[in-house]
């Protein structure tokens, strides 16, 4: 993915972060992503890959426009 600014805010990063995922490990997935799939549970557009710290997780997010996306959730993945 090309440039991409993230949306945060609080209520966000506090629901990632009880999945065990930091800002920036869900940054650094989505920018290294390949390939967008969309989520089968919420229709949403979810990448999937491998930290630096170790985790391979899975992002879903939201589009607000070509540049900019709004976190939803993210969970590490066997």
């Amino acid at each position: 993915m090309p440039h991409v600014l993230f949306i945060w805010n609080d209520e966000i990063e506090e629901y990632i972060a009880q999945h065990g995922v930091t800002q920036e490990e869900f940054e650094e997935v989505v920018l290294n992503s390949r390939e967008v799939r969309t989520s089968h549970s919420s229709g949403r557009p979810i990448v999937f890959g491998p930290t630096s710290t170790g985790k391979y997780l899975a992002c879903v997010f939201e589009y607000v426009d070509a540049d900019q996306v709004i976190p939803v959730t993210a969970y590490e993945v066997d």
